[in-house]
């Protein structure tokens, strides 16, 4: 679309007062943005949401539309609804929202159009911060993050989210069968096309473009969110990265090798009753390896626990392991090799093992070839792949499974590309956190990752845009006996120090780099719930070492240092 054609719409907004100071309900300004025009795509739905009226569509996954509160305390908003055509077999549905009441648009005396509520720091009562925020989303996508939007918006913040191209459940990939440029939408496409589009209905909307722009995401969300700083290094600012799945191809052969190790052979099956005791034979053998006693292993790499010392020694209990059993948790710790010896992703590391939503989840399944990684293995090959519904995991061979897969996807669904000096040169800022003890993508794979940025790079150039920040017992993307509420995810305090959102915005918008966060463990959910510990969260390779004495559950009682050891 021509500029002169989105300026001249812009200004006949403000000139009816929706989005400026005064303005009444906003409704004509909004759902006048149905007549933008932007080009790749349509505007399907233009409407203005009053306060706390908004409701997420019914049947979605839980996790994506949270607790009924988090929209009741809403301010009114703009909600755009878009299909994005960029190929002829694609149709990703765009949710763009923006904040209409307190927007307060006034005129700088250099003529360029200001946002007074973000000059002023934002307001969670519904004045546009002048900043937006992509949301990314985990598993085969298939949905929107409501949640995260909702959180984005009551911050200030436009926002957008995208379903990358497909209606369905996270863990469903049959969408993808036959239907090739789907899956490019999938891998990268897909929100890219959302941040072109948010980015226009922003500068149709506002007249001017977002000042600042962010992007957020974990596990799935934590791959588009590394895609994004290295495929299109000037989309964001700033960019939050957790537990990604960039590794896309080599991590889901490893869930295939996992599948084959713990069910080819019935004997081999580890149910999930056994984990908490697999678990307290791992914090028996480790736990007090960091000075302290406390459930947590501080550096899981150090941990050499070995499966044979749970052998049965008489009869098989759930205290303890047969051999086949003992052997398979070897294979899950070690992680598959090639036929040459190579490594084809990292294993878990020991620690963690056991809750609702560790290895009994994500592993173990609460029966054989029942566990998520299992769903997403065999919705990738037989979907994506091979193309082949029937296809038979069982049947499968390891190497030839991992060049079918590298060969047919890897250039769409990996972001592994070390050289994100792009990103860097656009001024952005990358943060990165995963769980040590992620029953879901092995933390390994980001050190590897982060440490070929560093090989590529330098560690002064790395240093100067990125950090890593490894958490001590958390699992995937939260949870875990660890602290696992550090500003991901719509977490944390509401400062810098104990925010990585808000370390990443200060990293930006002033120039200053963030050092230690503090992650808290809460004991219990809701509005009640008490800290049961705080612990910081090191830049690596730096960890957190107890000084000694005081409360282990104190943050302040911890330094960050290299281990020498």
């Amino acid at each position: 679309m021509p500029k002169i054609i989105i300026a001249a719409f812009a200004v006949a907004l403000m000139s009816c007062g929706a989005y400026g100071q005064g303005a009444t309900s906003g409704t004509h300004s909004c759902e006048g943005l149905a007549q933008l025009e932007l080009p790749g795509a349509k505007i399907m739905l233009a409407q203005t949401v009053a306060a706390g009226a908004f409701t997420p569509p019914a049947n979605m996954t839980p996790y994506l539309v949270g607790e009924p509160s988090l929209y009741k305390a809403l301010p009114a908003f703009c909600r755009l609804v878009v299909d994005a055509t960029p190929s002829a077999d694609s149709s990703i549905r765009i949710e763009v929202w923006m904040p209409v009441n307190g927007a307060q648009l006034v005129r700088s005396q250099d003529g360029e159009s200001q946002n007074a509520e973000s000059q002023s720091g934002g307001s969670q009562s519904g004045g546009w911060n002048g900043k937006f925020q992509g949301e990314g989303i985990g598993g085969f996508a298939g949905e929107i993050d409501y949640r995260q939007m909702a959180i984005a918006l009551r911050r200030g913040y436009a926002t957008a989210g995208t379903n990358t191209g497909h209606s369905a459940q996270g863990t469903d990939a049959s969408w993808a069968l036959g239907h090739p440029e789907k899956v490019i939408d999938f891998g990268y496409r897909g929100i890219h096309e959302m941040t072109r589009v948010a980015k226009a209905a922003i500068k149709a909307a506002y007249g001017k473009n977002p000042q600042y722009s962010y992007f957020e995401g974990c596990s799935n969300g934590g791959r588009q969110a590394l895609m994004e700083a290295q495929r299109f290094p000037d989309d964001y600012d700033g960019i939050l990265a957790g537990a990604p799945a960039n590794f896309w191809t080599h991590l889901l052969t490893k869930g295939m090798a996992d599948a084959q190790a713990t069910t080819l052979d019935p004997a081999s099956y580890i149910p999930s009753s056994k984990l908490p005791a697999i678990a307290h034979a791992v914090n028996a053998a480790c736990d007090a390896q960091d000075g302290v006693s406390d459930g947590i292993l501080n550096d899981p790499r150090k941990c050499h626990f070995d499966p044979a010392t749970m052998l049965c020694k008489e009869r098989n209990s759930e205290q303890c392991l047969t051999a086949a059993q003992a052997s398979a948790l070897k294979k899950l710790y070690d992680g598959p090799n090639d036929a040459q010896g190579r490594k084809i992703f990292p294993g878990y590391l020991p620690g963690a093992e056991e809750g609702s939503e560790g290895w009994a989840r994500w592993i173990t399944g609460p029966a054989p070839g029942q566990s998520l990684i299992f769903a997403f293995t065999r919705g990738y090959f037989s979907n994506i792949v091979y193309e082949n519904a029937d296809w038979n995991y069982k049947d499968a061979g390891i190497d030839q499974s991992l060049k079918a897969a590298d060969e047919k996807t890897a250039e769409i669904l990996n972001a592994t590309n070390a050289n994100i000096a792009p990103f860097k040169a656009h001024g952005g800022k990358l943060i990165i956190y995963h769980g040590w003890n992620d029953p879901a993508i092995s933390a390994l794979n980001t050190v590897n990752y982060y440490d070929e940025v560093v090989s590529k790079l330098g560690a002064e150039e790395t240093k100067a845009f990125t950090r890593l920040y490894m958490v001590p017992g958390m699992q995937h993307c939260t949870f875990g006996p660890g602290p696992d509420s550090f500003g991901q995810l719509g977490s944390g305090g509401n400062d810098a120090q104990h925010n990585a959102e808000l370390a990443l915005e200060q990293w930006v918008e002033k120039g200053v780099a963030p050092n230690a966060i503090i992650a808290t463990k809460y004991a219990g959910d809701g509005p009640a719930k008490d800290v049961k510990m705080t612990r910081p969260l090191c830049p690596f390779p730096q960890i957190a070492k107890y000084k000694g004495t005081g409360d282990t559950n104190d943050a302040r009682n911890f330094v960050c240092g290299v281990d020498s050891k």
